[in-house]
């Protein structure tokens, strides 16, 4: 084999290809070089020229279902397969590995991360094959340079010679076996049932047959230990042509049943956890739903997803992230009754089989029970991880009859408790299929927005409090779908992050925001910073330093003029890393605001370390600012702690003007919000940054409506003003 291992994808999606190359630039067993064939026949083309695995659509242009896979295994009998298929089309995903490949991955699961664990995959079995068969192929030459045992008997079934191998075998010396039985030297037992099997010499020899190769048996030494064996028996004839004896040759196969068996293992369990994988799991469900159906009782499935487990593996590496695996393995095993099964199901998905349960509320206990197993911290030195988990259950016989729908109403149920907030669980509830279908509708709409050009951005001005001046704006995205009209962030950002689309969006965000804010500056407007928000996936995705440096250059915008807006969360997760990073970026020139400040779990500590120029206040502490003194004190706090750190402060959500003026009185540098102006359209922006100061400004207020240290209700009065 060659250093580089070459690796063929057979797919016509774009994007899988992306995120296929991405996960080679990832993966631990390499290095790899990607190839990419649209059409079988260009598949089977790049054949010729070897490769180390192929991934394979199922469904490509010039050929459908298995009939792919049977075309590529006699194409390519050596070499290992990986299927894609659709959601609808696990079962035949499911007969494909059943006919000889190596694993399967389904639409809506396919990105980066789960391409280069599906590649770590097959790296590891291919090791444990190779090793397997090595050991396999030694034993087969070492049995074939010593021979087989060899016993003879006579007519009578009387021992008359043994030879070495036999005698090791047995236990016996020819000496002491000589004239013995032939049952008592040689003792053999049906490995399946442990009774005793036919004399060869009564079974065949006398019946004038020779007994053909045997297997199945097991051998009892002299002393009582066993080992398996495969034997052969043939008649010894006189000179008359009258049966004069018996000759049984055998040899020890205790090693490649092991191995056998082993390969057997390999085939039905994870690799990494040694769980389950999905075809025992299936098996093992549908085994438990019959014994349901038998015994009038009901089965659960918990589908458990972790949360927030990608961030751990792309910033801890490949090698925590597979102990963090491996150890919530032993925590669901040990959390459950030894009737029940645990399996994996890919990545960082789980599935707890419960069998032979009385009342659904047997299986929301066992969710808790899992819940509060992982909520205890894994300590793995130097790091001290804590995890949760969403969990989705359905129910036999009310969500389902068979494995198939079982699982996936699970899994429709474990999205939901997603969109609930991590660390709980969702029973299914057929609405939820329905959520199902429109957030798959809004993931496959989201593939095409970009090359429809349906993004647009609008921009929310910042004013300077002291001038009345704008001081920047925030570049926010708005998707106008051709159907559904002018779709909300909320409802499909969330969809963006879980696919991977939040990578290409964003770029195209701040490409786009970059290009405006040149433009403006090129008609002669007043300059302003342009505000971009960030997610955590676009800041620790790979490049993302470099292609912001490219960005920049191409749309000739003076990096002082981008702000990039982080939240806390996003921040603070890996803090250590995130640090790092936030020191190049800002050794390129680009502002870093800290966005909905107060509303994560961000360390004081952390903020005298971190290089951000400026604090947002989020809008939930400044809506009632001039109507709750606990807020009110809490934003004055906010405020005079950021003044102390020497930061910018802009107060988030301002919609009248006694919060304005609160914020002034406060002495707050900037706001944002209606009150101000809605986000525009990027010419109705320009516009506003013509009026100097802006149309919308009061003079600083002077004092408060209440001292923010003594707690009063404001006046109706107070109010009005």
């Amino acid at each position: 084999m060659s250093d580089i291992r070459s690796l063929l994808l057979i797919d016509d999606n774009p994007r899988h290809a992306e995120a296929f190359r991405a996960a080679l630039h990832t993966a631990t067993h390499g290095p790899f070089k990607a190839h990419w064939a649209r059409t079988l026949s260009q598949g089977l083309e790049r054949l010729r020229e070897g490769v180390w695995a192929i991934v394979a659509n199922l469904y490509l242009p010039d050929s459908q279902g298995l009939d792919t896979f049977n075309k590529l295994l006699q194409s390519a009998p050596r070499v290992p397969i990986l299927v894609l298929a659709g959601a609808e089309d696990e079962d035949i995903a499911a007969k494909a590995m059943q006919d000889g490949a190596k694993d399967y991955l389904l639409e809506g699961h396919i990105d980066t991360y789960s391409f280069a664990r599906a590649i770590r995959s097959v790296a590891e079995r291919d090791v444990a094959e190779e090793a397997l068969f090595t050991e396999k192929e030694r034993a087969r030459v070492t049995l074939n340079s010593i021979g087989d045992a060899v016993v003879n008997a006579d007519v009578l079934g009387n021992i008359t010679s043994l030879n070495a191998v036999a005698e090791k075998m047995t236990g016996w010396t020819c000496d002491d076996a000589s004239g013995k039985q032939l049952d008592e030297v040689f003792r053999i037992i049906d490995d399946s049932n442990r009774t005793a099997l036919p004399n060869p010499l009564e079974s065949e020899v006398r019946g004038n047959n020779t007994d053909g190769l045997t297997s199945n048996c097991i051998l009892i030494r002299r002393d009582g230990k066993e080992s398996d064996i495969e034997k052969r028996a043939a008649p010894i004839y006189d000179r008359l042509g009258l049966i004069a004896g018996t000759v049984i040759a055998f040899h020890d196969v205790s090693a490649s049943k092991t191995m056998s068996l082993e390969m057997s293992h390999l085939t039905h369990h994870d690799p990494l956890t040694d769980l389950p994988n999905r075809l025992l799991l299936k098996d093992r469900l549908s085994q438990a739903i019959e014994a349901a159906r038998r015994n009038d009782t009901k089965v659960a499935v918990l589908f458990l997803d972790l949360d927030g487990f990608k961030h751990i593996n792309d910033s801890l590496g490949h090698a925590i992230g597979d102990k963090l695996l491996r150890s919530v393995a032993l925590r669901l095993v040990g959390g459950v009754r030894s009737s029940d099964t645990v399996g994996r199901q890919g990545g960082d998905e789980f599935v707890v089989v419960l069998a032979d349960i009385k009342h659904a509320a047997d299986a929301g206990s066992a969710a808790r029970g899992v819940l509060t197993a992982l909520a205890a911290s894994f300590p793995f030195d130097p790091h001290d991880l804590r995890i949760t988990a969403s969990i989705g259950l359905s129910m036999y016989p009310e969500d389902g009859d068979d494995a198939e729908t079982m699982m996936k109403n699970a899994d429709t149920a474990m999205y939901q408790a997603k969109v609930n907030g991590p660390n709980n669980y969702q029973f299914f509830k057929k609405f939820m299929n329905v959520r199902a279908i429109e957030r798959q509708s809004v993931e496959a709409d989201l593939h095409r927005a970009l090359e429809r050009h349906e993004f647009i951005l609008n921009y929310q001005p910042k004013v300077n409090l002291g001038t009345g001046e704008i001081a920047g704006g925030e570049a926010l995205i708005r998707w106008v779908h051709p159907d559904r009209g002018l779709v909300s962030p909320d409802q499909f950002i969330p969809i963006a992050e879980d696919c991977g689309l939040i990578l290409p969006i964003g770029h195209w965000v701040l490409t786009e925001a970059c290009r405006q804010a040149r433009e403006w500056i090129d008609s002669g407007l007043r300059i302003v910073p342009v505000a971009v928000n960030v997610s955590s996936l676009e800041l620790r995705s790979e490049g993302f330093l470099e292609g912001l440096r490219a960005i920049l250059k191409n749309s000739r915008l003076d990096p002082c003029h981008l702000d990039l807006e982080l939240t806390e969360t996003a921040l603070m997760r890996h803090a250590g890393p995130t640090v790092a990073l936030l020191k190049d970026l800002k050794s390129i020139g680009v502002q870093l605001s800290l966005d909905d400040f107060g509303t994560g779990y961000s360390s004081l500590r952390y903020l005298k370390w971190i290089p951000i120029d400026t604090l947002k206040i989020d809008q939930s502490f400044v809506q009632s600012i001039a109507t709750d003194p606990g807020d009110a004190t809490l934003v004055s706090t906010m405020i005079s702690m950021a003044k102390g750190l020497k930061k910018r402060v802009v107060g988030e959500g301002v919609e009248i003007e006694e919060q304005m003026t609160f914020l002034q009185a406060l002495g707050c540098d900037e706001a944002q919000g209606y009150y101000f102006s809605k986000p525009v359209a990027a010419a109705q922006f320009a516009k506003l940054l013509e009026k100097r100061p802006a149309p919308f400004f009061i003079p600083y207020f002077p004092t408060l409506p209440f001292p923010i240290d003594k707690p009063a209700r404001i006046s109706r009065t107070a109010k009005a003003h």
